[in-house]
């Protein structure tokens, strides 16, 4: 199956809100082995989410930070 990923890493500096927000497509037809293949030899805890609409939305907790990956079927 075919996504749009946006891929949202928090920043943890002190006073710095923003975070690095990335945007592709990809073609997997597993979310969460993609995510674990991209975070691949890291400890890495996953939660997700699954929509009625298709979408998929995997947190993933990372040597202490946060990351979202949200898919949407194209």
């Amino acid at each position: 199956m075919e996504y749009e990923l946006v891929h949202e890493i928090q920043n943890l500096c002190p006073n710095n809100q923003m975070r690095d927000i990335f945007f592709t497509e990809v073609e997997t037809e597993d979310p969460e082995d993609y995510v674990r293949q991209k975070l691949r030899g890291k400890s890495v805890e996953l939660t997700t989410d699954r929509k009625n609409d298709g979408s998929v939305t995997v947190y993933a907790s990372c040597d202490g930070l946060t990351q979202k990956f949200i898919f949407t079927p194209i």
